[in-house]
């Protein structure tokens, strides 16, 4: 691939005409608001000029609503010898546009599975694929040259390609991205009025469950409008869960005590489930998941700190395999954990603490 237009620079579009623009493509940059376009192109993604003639791939990184009539537009006037477009949503777009009668052929449906809490061009970095699945769902009649071009623009994305059916796509996403998010924000919701110091109180556990729920809502509207079925039937499911835990806490309330241990089973059931489920999720780089052992260091919130800890971390010959921090309430001062090989942790405890870190138990 030596060049590509990316219609659309937000956070997905940005990011990859960044990761493009690093491998030496060139890259031209178009959106429907022409200010968005000048701040990816300062970034470095690309130049806001038109190319003289059609580009080997068209990127549409437009919202899910939009993806079907911008790709009619580009293809009807030929700008790319391929097309692809990285909404979160497969099977309706292509629905719509075999409706509009376009030859297909020079088409692939994609979906990156990676993003931000963040939107826009700002928000973009070039590595942001690096790792991450991305879903490619060719038809019967993609041309094989349309598949090429998307492996290689995956590839200079440094991300995994998984080749999927389009609808089998949207319930997969349905399951693992939609209605989680649903989910974080009905949580997340719970805090809008509740009392302050209530919400003090909030650990690494609340900002898990919510993190995501920080999301531009204008942005889910449009994702939830394009594969609202799949998640409907998915937080029926949720609910149903929900009206069973709700009756199994209110026997455990019941000074009956068989209605007690009826109540314990079922608050029992659903967690045994909860962990059966998150043990599937995949751990680091895809892999199946691991048991690591934590290596908690106690830091004050000064600059520097993080850095101190990975470099004495390194000198002990330890890789540090994932990372959390966790916050003491009113002070500057936090918790680091570090996750390492079982076998790792008491070769990195002695080190830090050799080196006058204080450790938690």
């Amino acid at each position: 691939m030596r060049s590509a237009l990316v219609i659309g620079t937000g956070l997905i579009g940005t990011s990859a005409a960044l990761a493009l623009s690093g491998r030496g493509v060139v890259v031209h940059l178009t959106d429907h608001d022409p200010e968005q376009a000048r701040t990816a192109a300062a970034l470095g993604a690309g130049t806001e000029e038109a190319p003289e003639g059609p580009v080997d791939l068209a990127i549409v990184a437009a919202p899910p609503a939009h993806v079907a009539a911008t790709l009619a537009d580009a293809m009807r006037r030929g700008v790319a010898r391929g097309y692809l477009d990285v909404a979160s949503v497969k099977g309706g777009p292509r629905r719509e546009l075999e409706a509009l009668g376009l030859d297909l052929s020079s088409y692939i449906g994609s979906h990156p599975m990676s993003g931000r809490e963040k939107s826009g061009p700002l928000a973009a970095t070039g590595d942001l694929f690096e790792g991450r699945p991305w879903v490619l769902t060719p038809a019967r009649d993609t041309d094989t040259e349309v598949l090429n071009l998307a492996l290689e623009l995956v590839s200079h994305c440094r991300a995994v390609p998984v080749v999927m059916d389009a609808d089998a796509h949207d319930r997969a996403v349905a399951l693992v991205s939609h209605m989680p998010h649903l989910v974080s924000s009905m949580v997340a919701a719970r805090l809008e009025n509740a009392e302050e110091a209530a919400v003090r109180l909030c650990g690494q556990g609340i900002r898990d469950v919510t993190r995501i729920a920080a999301s531009d809502p204008r942005m889910w509207i449009d994702i939830l409008s394009a594969n609202p079925g799949p998640v409907a039937d998915l937080l029926a499911d949720v609910s149903a869960d929900l009206d069973e835990t709700v009756q199994a806490l209110r026997a455990l309330q019941s000074s009956d005590e068989s209605k007690r241990r009826e109540g314990a089973t079922g608050v029992e059931d659903v967690l045994r489930r909860g962990n059966a489920g998150q043990v599937r999720v995949p751990g680091k780089h895809g892999s199946a998941p691991r048991a690591y052992e934590v290596v908690a260091v106690l830091i004050d919130d000064q600059p520097g700190q993080l850095a101190r800890i990975f470099a004495d971390a390194g000198m002990a010959g330890v890789n540090i395999e994932d990372v959390r921090i966790e916050h003491a309430t009113g002070q500057q001062a936090g918790l680091v954990q570090l996750m390492v090989e079982p076998k790792a942790a008491p070769v990195l405890g002695a080190a830090l603490r050799e080196r006058g870190w204080a450790l938690r138990q």
